[in-house]
C-alpha cells in the first residue's frame, strides 16, 4: 500500500480523531492524575474507536458503490471514449464476482456484505446454478442484516419452490407475512406465497388474493390482479 501524505493523512477522520485524542490527554493532566489513567484512556480510545467504525462503513460503502457500478456497466464498444465497457459478457461477470466476493469475504455481517451477498446469489440463479444460489440466499436468511434478511427469504423460497420444496418455501414466506420488514409488505409476502401454492393448491392461492384485488391501494391491487391472471386462478 502507498504510504499516505501528510494532507491524506489529515483528511483520514480516525487520524484526526486519534490527534484530537492526544491534544485531549495532553491538554488534561490534571484530570488524568485525579480520576486516574485507566478511565481516561478508555474514553479516548472509544472515541478513536467510534471514528474508526464511522471510516470503516464509507469503505465498505464505497467498495459496494463500486461493484454495483461494474454490474451496471455496458457489454461491447464504448459508446463514448469516457464510458467504461466490457469486451465480453464474461469478463463483465468475471469483475463482478470478484468485486462482490471481496465484501462477502471482508465484511460479512454489515449491510454492505449482505448486499453483496445478495448480488452473487441472484447471479447464480440466473446462471441456472441453483446449489449456489440457495447456499448464498441461505447466509442471507441466517447470517444477513435488516430488512435484507426477508429478502433473502422470498428468494430462497423462489429456488425451493423450483426444486419442489413447497413446504420449505411455504414456510419462509409465512415468516416474512408474520413480521414484514420495509423491504417486503405483508402483501407482497402474500403475492409470492400464492404464486408458490398456485400449482397444487389453487383454490388457496386465490383465497390469498382474493382480498387483495379489492385493496384501496392501487399497486397492491394491481399486482394481485396480475397474480390471479398470470396463474389462471379465475
Amino acid at each position: 500500500m502507498d504510504r499516505l501524505t501528510r494532507k491524506e493523512l489529515k483528511s483520514d477522520p480516525l487520524a484526526v480523531e486519534l490527534q484530537h485524542s492526544v491534544e485531549f490527554v495532553t491538554g488534561h493532566r490534571q484530570q488524568l492524575v485525579r480520576y486516574g489513567a485507566a478511565a481516561l484512556v478508555v474514553i479516548v480510545l472509544g472515541a478513536a474507536f467510534y471514528f474508526y467504525r464511522q471510516n470503516q462503513t464509507e469503505t465498505r460503502r464505497e467498495l459496494l458503490s463500486k461493484a454495483i457500478q461494474i454490474s451496471q456497466t455496458s457489454v461491447g464498444p464504448a459508446v463514448t471514449p469516457d464510458a467504461p465497457s466490457y469486451a465480453t459478457q464474461q469478463a463483465k461477470e468475471e469483475a463482478e464476482t470478484k468485486a462482490f466476493t471481496e465484501i462477502t469475504a471482508k465484511y460479512s455481517g454489515t449491510d454492505e456484505g449482505t448486499v453483496a451477498e445478495f448480488y452473487l446469489a441472484s447471479m447464480a440463479a440466473d446462471a441456472g446454478k441453483l446449489d449456489e444460489a440457495e447456499k448464498r440466499y441461505r447466509a442471507i436468511v441466517d447470517d444477513g442484516t435488516g430488512a435484507y434478511v426477508s429478502l433473502g427469504k422470498l428468494a430462497l423460497a423462489k429456488v425451493y419452490a423450483s426444486q419442489g420444496k413447497t413446504a420449505d418455501a411455504e414456510k419462509l414466506i409465512r415468516s416474512v407475512i408474520d413480521k414484514p420488514t420495509l423491504l417486503v409488505s405483508k402483501e407482497a409476502a402474500t403475492v409470492a406465497l400464492a404464486r408458490v401454492l398456485a400449482p397444487a393448491k389453487p383454490k388457496e392461492a386465490l383465497a390469498l388474493l382474493a382480498p387483495l384485488r379489492a385493496s384501496e391501494r392501487t399497486a397492491i391491487s394491481k399486482t394481485a390482479i396480475d397474480a390471479i391472471t398470470d396463474l389462471k386462478l379465475q
